[in-house]
Parts: C-alpha cells; structure tokens; sequence
C-alpha cells in the first residue's frame, strides 16, 4: 500500500447529541446525508483509482461510502469500529454524570479504564492498529470509511512526530485524509469544520 485514503462517517443523531455510541449501528441524520452528498458533488472527496474499499461494516459508514461513491464493491473489517462504550452506549455525560459506574470509569487512567460491557481506549487502539498493520500489508491502495476513533488512531500512528492530539487528528464528521506513505504526508478531504 502507497496511499491511504480515510473518511469519517458523516453525521449522525449520536454526534448531534453528543452520544457515546461507538457501538450503536445508527444511521447518518438527515443533515448528515445532505452534507455528504453535497461534499461529493463539490469534488471534496478524490475520485476512486483501483482502490481497495473497505469500512467498519457500521450503517453510517455503508451509508457513507454509497453517498460518495455510490454502489462500489467493497469489504468489512469489523477491526475497523470506534471503540465499545458499553452500558454508556446511546447516554450523554449529562445523562450519565453522577452514576457511580460512570465516574469509576472516568476516575484514574481513562485510557485503560474499561466501561461496564464494553472496550478501553487501549483495547480499541490496539484492534485498530492490528487493522492498519493489515492493511499495510496489502498490495494495493486502500480507501476506508469508518469513524472518528479509527482516523484519529490511524493518523498518530503514522505521523508521530506531529505530537498532536487525538482531537487535532479527529476530522469533522464526512471528512478525512488522503496520506501518501511514500512521501510520508497528508492532506485533508472531505468536509471541514
């Protein structure tokens, strides 16, 4: 693999709410597909060049890849998901704060902290990781769609020495990046906020 294109689902109900929702299989919101089509037709995606297509197996990122690039062969790796938040799934921090389950999982090393039925933070980096080195090994380019959690590991995976944060790396929802690996560089695409 030369080059890496990643695309963060568009918005959905959960992002508008400001949800944990890593797991919930929601759809993209009706101003979430509008946004993307319009980003599509505006040219802000690269068009597809022999790419591989891979996403989450999640609605929002099906969605999202048929709203770019319409009906296009294409794999699921499930590796690929935003990280399980368990019994907060579907909740906000207003809805949740003040449950004690809620603040043990925030207290100490939120990295590691595991949530009642779901995944750490660790954990998902580590499943997203073993993705990437997958792909990595792939003899072709590849184009994902997926999620905020996954762009962001990915991207600090591959540009360390950036020393930015996770936030730094999130794109806005229907955005991304186009990383050539050769030349070790990057551009944004898609929607920006």
């Amino acid at each position: 693999m030369r080059r890496l294109t990643l695309i963060r689902h568009g918005l959905t109900e959960g992002n508008v709410r400001r949800w944990y929702y890593g797991a919930l299989d929601l759809p993209l919101c009706e101003a979430g597909k509008a946004a993307v089509q319009a980003a599509a037709a505006g040219g802000l995606y690269p068009p597809l060049a022999n790419e591989r297509i891979l996403t989450s197996g999640m609605l929002r990122t099906e969605q999202t890849l048929h709203l770019i690039y319409g009906d296009v062969p294409h794999e699921s790796w499930p590796e690929l998901r935003e990280v399980s938040f368990g019994v907060f799934e579907g909740c906000s921090y207003d809805t949740l704060k003040g449950r004690a389950e809620y603040d043990a999982w925030l207290a100490g090393d939120w990295f590691q902290n595991v949530p009642p039925g779901g995944e750490s933070f660790a954990q998902a980096e580590a499943r997203i990781l073993s993705a990437l080195n997958r792909m990595q090994a792939q003899d072709a380019d590849i184009l994902a769609v997926v999620h905020g959690g996954t762009v962001l590991t990915i991207m600090q995976a591959l540009f360390p020495e950036e020393k930015k944060t996770a936030y730094d790396w999130q794109p806005s929802p229907g955005g991304g990046y186009r990383i050539d690996l050769t030349a070790h560089r990057y551009q944004k695409i898609g929607i920006q906020n």
